[in-house]
């Protein structure tokens, strides 16, 4: 029993001396050690980025102008935007005919006041891709990131809330034409209970074929207004299999199909948020399943990349300062070869998190 006690000892003291090492070694396949949520102005009072590791900040297209872009390319950061894609509630005021429908035939409520938008809606569609472009035409930026891409539905939560939309007369429509499908003449409710019975595999794959589509366009857009520009995609951290399929089925992601116009996938597992406070381990097994699902290693050269964006910040279920350790070495393993905190907003008040973070980005960088 002696020997049994001291080779469990043993064996413990080897793996908190790999865990430990594994967090302390410099990452030289972490090219982008970013944060999200505007210029850190605080940071840049005290002196160049550099000292805290970061070489990268993503911030809402709305918030971008010559002026922040030119302070942070003085300190060689690169500039990523942040594009609102399907999120833009302030349309509907105007255009009620693209608020998504339900089962039921009538207007779906907003789940947690997440107000969704029809996918198919000709005008919204025209007015998001007009504003992309000239996001690209206006600013030199280094890549622009899709937010909001998914359909009417609220899941950055523990607990997700992601109603069956939308069922317009313009929806069915459509899925008919692609679909080479002939539904027929039913009330609304009764079309759904169809395209959510036996017609549900194709309805699936229509609403992802829509969304992908998006990116399509957003992705001609680059190569015709800002050529090298990356485009990126924040998206739902779940694998394919988690709350029964929703990634595809709920939400409308296919990744592998937009994977041919995408970039880089930065993952989003708020570890705190979504229900694994304790688990910071979380986020590397979700970047894990990206990268296997997706074939992304994080090697050199490859062209397609996931650059995780990790909760440091509180909210929901607090981060407290001592992970924040863990957190950025979940987030910083292969296959991922970049990296941004969230959300530099409330996260500037939580200097001890600040400097933790700095000391990681610090050891890390090459």
């Amino acid at each position: 029993m002696r020997i049994l006690n001291r080779t469990i000892l043993l064996l413990t003291c080897l793996w908190l001396m790999f865990t430990s090492a594994q967090a302390d070694e410099v990452r030289e396949h972490i090219t982008i050690r970013g944060i999200y949520g505007g210029v850190p102005t605080e940071l840049l009072a005290r002196g160049p980025l550099r000292d805290v590791g970061v070489n990268a900040v993503f911030m809402g297209s709305g918030g971008l102008t010559e002026e922040r872009i030119a302070t942070l390319k003085k300190e060689n950061a690169r500039v990523y935007a942040e594009f609102n894609t399907m999120h833009v509630a302030g349309y509907l005021k105007d255009h009620p005919d693209a608020r998504p429908i339900g089962t039921d035939g009538e207007v779906c409520p907003a789940p947690h006041n997440w107000q969704g938008v029809c996918p198919t809606h000709p005008g919204y569609r025209r007015s998001r891709m007009d504003a992309f472009r000239d996001v690209l035409a206006r600013f030199e930026i280094d890549g622009i990131w899709l937010d909001y891409h998914h359909s009417h539905a609220s899941w950055e939560r523990d607990v997700p809330a992601m109603p069956d939309t939308c069922f317009c007369p313009r929806c069915i429509r459509q899925f008919q034409q692609a679909a080479k499908v002939e539904l027929p003449k039913l009330p609304t409710a009764q079309l759904a209970r169809q395209l959510l019975g036996p017609h549900q595999d194709a309805w699936v794959q229509w609403r992802c074929d829509v969304f992908t589509d998006w990116v399509r366009e957003f992705r001609d857009i680059i190569d015709t207004t800002r050529p090298g520009a990356l485009l990126g995609t924040f998206h739902c951290p779940w694998s394919e299999d988690e709350y029964d399929g929703a990634l595809r089925n709920k939400l409308a992601i296919d990744l592998r199909a937009q994977a041919k116009y995408v970039d880089v996938f930065s993952i989003m597992p708020y570890h705190a948020r979504f229900g694994h406070a304790t688990d910071p381990a979380w986020i590397s097994r979700q970047t894990t399943w990206l990268g296997e699902h997706l074939g992304i290693r994080g090697e050199p050269n490859e062209r397609l990349r996931i650059w995780p964006i990790v909760q440091l910040s509180d909210w929901g279920e607090q981060v407290p300062v001592d992970q924040v350790r863990a957190v950025l070495d979940h987030g910083t393993r292969r296959p991922a070869t970049g990296v941004m905190v969230f959300n530099w907003g409330s996260l500037k008040k939580q200097t001890d998190k600040v400097a933790a973070m700095g000391d990681y980005y610090r050891t890390i960088r090459p």
